[in-house]
Parts: C-alpha cells; structure tokens; sequence
C-alpha cells in the first residue's frame, strides 16, 4: 500500500509539473495518474471500494461547502431563473431525448432507459466549477449560467437515487416514497435553517475567543462534513447537504477565512477524486467499443450543447450562450455515482455500462481543454457577417474630456447608466450586435465595432477622451486592446475591469496601473475615480 501512495504521489507531481509547461490544468495529470496506477498496480477493482469512493467523494462535498460560501440566501434568489427554470429544463429535455432514443431506437429496456437517460442528463461539478474557481469565470455571466444549471443538478441527483431505489424495489409504493423524501427535506433544510439563524455566530464566537488557528479549522471540518453527514442520514447527497452549509455560513463574517482554511482540504481530495476517474479508464473495453464510445460522445455532448444553447439564448446573448452550453457538454461525477449504483441494484447490465462509464470518463477528460479555451471556440464560432444598421454618430468632432467605454456588457452599461447621472459625456463600443441593437434601441451613444480597429478607435474621439474603461469579457482580447490603445492616450488615462490576477499580471508589463477587479468594486466607485480626475 505504501509503495502505491507513494508512487501515485509521483506520478501525480511529475504528470502535473509537464502538463503545467503546455499551460494544462492539473485535472488531466490526475486522471492520467490513476490510469497509470490502475494498469501497474492492477487496481482496476479497487475503484469500486466503498471506503475509497468516499474518501474522493469529499472532495466534490467540499468543492460545493466554498461554492455555497460565495452564495448567501439572496444570491440563490436572484438564481431562481437559473436554477429551477433553466436547470429544470435542461435535466428534463435531456433524460427524455436519450430516453426516447435508447428505448425505442435502441431497444434497451425500460428502466435501464430511464436511469441511463437520468444519468447523462448530469455535467461535472467537480471539474467545471474547479477549473471556473481558478480562473475567476465563475463571476461571469456564463460562470453563473452554469452554476445555476450545476446547482439543480445535485439537486435532481437526489429523486434520482430516489428512482433507482424504486426501480429495483417494485414493491415500493410511490407515494411512500415521496411522502419520505417530502419529510427528509423539510427535516434538512429546518435543521441547517435553525443551526444557521441562532446558533451559528455563537458557536464561531466561542471558537474565535479561544484564540486557536486549529481549533477554527476543525470547526470548519466539523461544520461542513457534518452537514454531509446530516444530508446522506436523510437520504440526499452528501454535497447537497455541504452546499447548504457553505451558504449560511456565507451569512457571516467568517466566510472568507473559512475558504481560505478548507481550499488546501479540498484540493487535495479532489485529486484523489480525478485519480479514482482515471482508474476506470479500460483499454481492452475502449478498443473492443471504440466505434460505439465514439459515436455516444458525439451524440450526447451535441444533444446537450443543442438544448442548453436554445434554453440559455432565450434570456441570454449569444456570446454567453454558447459560453455556458460548452461548459457543460461533458457528462459528469454524479452519473458514475448513478451507473454504478444501478449497476449494483441489476439495474444496467453489462456491457452497457461499462461503455457508459468509460465515455463519461473521456467527456471529463475533455473538459479542461474546452473550458481553457472557451473564448477562442466562441471566437471562431461566433465569427460571422453582419448587416450593421445605419448608425448617426453619436460624438461632434469638438468633443473632449469624455469616457470611453470598450465592452458594453452589464458591467458596461452600469458605468455609463452613472456617468450620465453624473452628467458625464461618454461613447461605448460594442461588438456583440445583439448587445448593440439592444442598447441603441435605448438611445444609448453606442458604436458598433472592433476596439481592435483604429478606425472605430478614431470614431469615440480617443486621442481627446480623459479616460477609457475597457470592461470586455474576454481575456485573449484585453492585453491586445490595451496594448492598442497605448498608441492614442496615456497609461495613466486606460482604466481595465479584469477577473483575476492572472490577467493583471499580463496587464503589468504595459504598465497599467488602473486595474479594477470586478465584484470588489462597484460601477459608482469607478465612476467616482473618473469624475474625480476629471474635475
């Protein structure tokens, strides 16, 4: 056992340190780990032990405690849309296409049907939410449009199990079974509900009194496995039960420090998760199905693309449509969980599973490579004629001391909705047409172009403007925007809204110094330093 642990160590470090020189994300490295321990150490069968699944399962349960720590109540309100319509939808209309396709085209039984269809309908917590988490795309629109589908899909995984349970006990009565998960619920939710309002402070102030750094740490552990535990007692999953923890505590003032405590817990565990990924991976399966695993890939990762697109556009641009449909393409943790289980109740039969799980495990394997390159997919995809309406301009050659603002997004639209309270001049430019029909419909100073493009650059009046905000969604264009407009108008004067430090460390070797983060800082407080520097 020792030589496995330590050779999976090193393995896992010397996978990650080549991947990191081709800019790949450790997700890879771990799953490639566990495929190479699983053939020299001939594992293939410990994947399937219980005690190691719920060592890795912990580490979604606590990839989902920090995700609820970003999210208080009111969050998940403003995501009702999101979440219940949207994610409701996407889960629904899936399972009944494959449904339809594996009992009727494909002849499988009816409830191998079922649970199969309920199963692919899923995408990976794990590794979209990691991948967004480090990246800071979890803050943007597209980041919340999957968070929102994300967050009902650990919620259906619950009447999911639910169904498995039912399908492999005929004798169960339905309604015996929704009366429990009726009071399962209202039992959690009242519990967590209760501990959150009234003793919660209380018990984070007894702890911070002790002066004790280990002491806060354990109470992390204890609160966010506790309530996993709390949750799996009921009959729901674990990290359900962490998410719902993760949010009350997002109510008080501990939350940062309790991230900070829990990421090294979590990322570990997640490693372990993705190895346990890797370990599943079966060459003698993959070449004997190749054609079958192929052709199932293609079919469900388009299936889901298509109706998480046409559900998302219709509240969404675009751009950000896309974004969120490729982001959760991929089939996920929770429907191994789900095959298996079936597999365990002689639910799903060989050889259907095994080529479920080994497909599952590639569209995984996939992901961090589409999520890396989200915007230069969209960017290609997106690439298209447009008939541009005729447009009156919007600036008299005499104008000066105004603001530009290169990205017309709701970030954008914040800004100039306080400048013009302000009673500050300022031009946009966008180049969504979508965005732009939009906004001129409103009567805003808006120019539909490239920032990129001197000419529309010459159009706002640059050279004459006091700042310009460039406060655009996409990373691969804000260094070269930047890098442009260095050319028209001083460092001093270029104010660029970015989503993580990765992107401000690009942007200090222009010299740029007016970075704002979004999410730290609000449309008025920028807004209050151009005015300010303006008078």
């Amino acid at each position: 056992m020792l030589t496995i642990i330590v050779s999976t160590l090193f393995l896992s470090l010397l996978t990650n340190i080549i991947l990191k020189k081709f800019s790949l994300p450790t997700i890879i490295g771990y799953i490639a780990t566990g495929t190479i321990i699983a053939y020299a150490f001939g594992l293939h069968d410990a994947v399937n032990n219980h005690d190691l699944k719920e060592i890795a399962e912990f580490g979604v349960v606590f990839l989902m405690f920090t995700i609820g720590l970003e999210f208080s109540l009111e969050h998940l309100k403003r995501m009702k849309n999101e979440v219940f319509v949207t994610g409701s939808l996407q889960i629904g209309l899936t399972a009944l296409f494959v449904y339809l396709i594996s009992y009727y085209a494909l002849g499988i039984g009816q409830n191998t049907s079922i649970i199969i269809a309920l199963a692919l309908s899923l995408s990976s917590t794990a590794i979209i939410l990691k991948t967004f988490n480090d990246t800071g795309e979890i803050n943007r629109r597209y980041g919340r449009r999957a968070l929102g589908i994300l967050i009902m899909q650990d919620i259906a995984v619950i009447p999911i199990l639910l169904t498995i349970g039912f399908l492999s006990s005929p004798d169960k009565e339905l309604g015996d079974v929704l009366i429990h998960m009726a009071i399962s619920a209202t039992v959690l939710l009242g519990l967590l509900w209760f501990i959150g309002k009234y003793l919660l402070e209380r018990f984070f102030a007894q702890i911070i009194k002790t002066n004790s750094d280990e002491l806060f740490v354990g109470s992390i552990l204890f609160l966010a496995i506790g309530s996993s535990y709390l949750a799996y007692s009921l009959g729901f999953s674990y990290s359900l039960g962490a998410f719902i923890a993760g949010m009350l505590i997002a109510e008080t003032k501990f939350k940062h420090q309790a991230e900070a405590d829990l990421i090294p817990f979590r990322d570990i565990l997640l490693g372990i998760f993705f190895i346990t990924v890797g370990m599943q991976i079966k060459f003698d399966i993959i070449s004997q199905y190749l054609h079958i695993i192929i052709l199932l890939l293609i079919a469900i990762m388009t299936l889901k693309f298509v109706i998480i697109f046409l559900l998302v556009k219709m509240n969404e641009s675009k751009r950000v449509s896309l974004k969120t449909a490729l982001s959760l393409v991929q089939l996920g943790e929770f429907s191994l969980a789900i095959l298996e289980l079936a597999r365990a109740n002689s639910i799903v039969e060989a050889p259907h599973g095994q080529v479920l799980i080994i497909t599952i495990v590639i569209s995984m394997v996939l992901t961090p490579v589409i999520l890396k390159n989200l915007s230069k997919i969209a960017d290609t995809l997106l690439r298209e004629k447009v008939v541009i309406p005729k447009e009156q301009d919007p600036m008299s050659q005499d104008t000066q001391n105004h603001v530009v603002i290169i990205g017309f997004g709701e970030f954008g639209q914040k800004i100039a909705l306080d400048l013009e309270a302000n009673g500050t001049d300022y031009i946009a430019v966008e180049n969504s047409l979508e965005t732009y029909n939009n906004t001129l419909k409103k009567g805003l100073p808006v120019i539909f172009g490239n920032a990129t493009n001197k000419e529309i650059l010459k159009k706002t009046r640059v050279m004459s403007a006091k700042n310009i905000v460039v406060a655009i969604d996409n990373p691969h264009k804000l260094y070269h925007i930047c890098q442009i407009l260095q050319r028209y108008t001083k460092k001093d004067n270029i104010i660029v809204k970015i989503h993580n430090e990765k992107e401000n460390e690009l942007l200090s070797d222009l010299g740029i110094t007016n970075v704002i983060v979004e999410n730290k800082i609000t449309s008025k407080e920028v807004v209050n330093i151009i005015t300010t520097t303006i008078s």
